[in-house]
């Protein structure tokens, strides 16, 4: 099914690749699964970073990964430096229905994400995070 406008259908394509990647990523065949860890992890991910680099992220994502992003910020100062509270964040707004362990499914969010976006600037975003919450990026950057 299409849109009839080429910028919409490119979007839902470019989601649909992205959902896809995930799924391959964590070997799951479930959809609704893939969309609800990508929304709350990139949530997590905006909240985390400040708004003006959560803005800079947006720009990357297609426009419908877009829309998912910003729904409901609330251009909030609070960073978890911890991660448990990374992954709690995660847990609250997918109300613990992931069936998949948590830290496994930011792990590939992450990987889908530096599959996706500027590789520089998932650096900069992976040397954000503390050090303990900066291992949720490993491998994609390569750290040991």
């Amino acid at each position: 099914m299409t849109t009839g406008l080429d910028v919409f259908d490119t979007t839902v394509q470019e989601t649909n690749l992205w959902l896809k990647d995930l799924m391959s990523t964590l070997e799951i065949e479930d959809r609704h699964l893939a969309y609800r860890l990508l929304r709350a992890t990139l949530h997590a991910l905006r909240d985390r970073i400040g708004p003006t680099n959560a803005v800079h992220l947006g720009a990357q994502l297609p426009m419908l990964l877009r829309g998912v992003y910003y729904d409901g910020w609330r251009m909030q100062q609070t960073k978890e430096r911890h991660l448990e509270a990374f992954l709690n964040h995660v847990d609250a707004e997918t109300r613990n229905t992931l069936g998949v362990e948590t830290e496994k499914g930011v792990r590939a969010v992450f990987e889908v994400l530096w599959k996706h976006i500027d590789p520089a600037e998932a650096e900069k975003l992976a040397n954000m995070f503390p050090e303990e919450l900066r291992d949720l990026w490993w491998p994609c950057v390569g750290w040991a």
